[in-house]
């Protein structure tokens, strides 16, 4: 189930005049929970609130991505950006 700090995330983007694309299964783990897309760039981000941590498997997907060229990132509700940091 998608947290509220994401749906208001997953607006403001879409306010922003990004594509939107909410995972909810892959057939890979750990993908980051949003990508993101407009004029020719992606964004990756994964959302936390409240205490949820971000996985070993989700810092490693995440350094993936970045060593590939995305901008791709954790977001915390309350913290902001928490990895890369």
């Amino acid at each position: 189930m998608a947290s509220n700090f994401q749906n208001q995330r997953i607006k403001q983007l879409k306010a922003d005049g990004w594509l939107t694309l909410k995972t909810i299964r892959l057939s890979e783990n750990g993908f980051p929970d949003i990508f993101a897309f407009k004029n020719g760039v992606a964004i990756m981000e994964e959302i936390k609130e409240g205490g949820d941590v971000l996985s070993a498997l989700q810092k490693h997907r995440i350094d993936q991505l970045i060593a590939q060229g995305f901008d791709a990132k954790c977001i915390h509700e309350t913290k902001g950006v928490i990895y890369p940091i």
